[in-house]
């Protein structure tokens, strides 16, 4: 009876190690599923992040095609716009004497408001920055003038007109800007190169 009992211990102890075995590696099992199970999760949660990216980006880049369609054409006719404000400004009313001349430059006027008008309408904004600080976002410094009395940085004179589509610039304001303070005492240097 001895040795059948020491076979029935080792029986007993070989099930219990395959029992132990077993609940090990039903832990580990899980322990792996609930690794993978999180790792599956985590790439479900970039992914659906990674589409949300993607749409906004693409409504932003919609928005802002739609927004600045018309810059080229823009670009275009703002020279148109210079120029009839070159026409007005080459013949001064005061010289004007005859009534043909006068319908001319009241048709001619009223032409530059209503591409100034429909400017308006689609976002389209002159900029005439007389007087203003210069600003190398909107004004290109063509030249810098000494003893004008103004702060230095000041625009004093504006050859040419700048435009704005919305918040984009179509073209910068060609500016002269004072170099010098006012009665020409020294002050800060200003980048007008930028």
């Amino acid at each position: 009876m001895p040795d059948n009992m020491d076979e029935t211990t080792n029986d007993n102890a070989a099930a219990n190690d395959q029992n132990g075995e077993s609940e090990l590696s039903i832990v580990e099992r899980l322990a792996r599923a609930e690794a993978e199970a999180a790792e599956y999760k985590d790439r479900a949660l970039r992914a659906l992040a990674e589409v949300e990216n993607v749409r906004r980006r693409g409504e932003r880049e919609r928005e802002d095609a739609l927004k600045y369609a018309t810059t080229n054409f823009a670009r275009d006719l703002v020279s148109s716009a210079d120029n009839l404000r070159r026409a007005l400004a080459s013949v001064p009313e005061s010289e004007v004497k005859d009534e043909v001349t006068k319908n001319l430059l009241a048709g001619v006027a009223a032409t530059e408001r209503e591409l100034l008008g429909a400017f308006e309408k689609h976002g389209i904004r002159r900029i005439d920055p007389k007087g203003e600080k210069f600003d190398h976002n909107f004004h290109q410094a063509i030249f810098e003038v000494e003893n004008t009395g103004k702060p230095a940085g000041t625009v004093v004179e504006v050859l040419q007109s700048g435009y704005v589509l919305n918040d984009r610039l179509l073209r910068p304001a060609m500016v002269g800007v004072a170099k010098g303070g006012p009665n020409g005492a020294p002050s800060e240097r200003v980048d007008t190169l930028a």
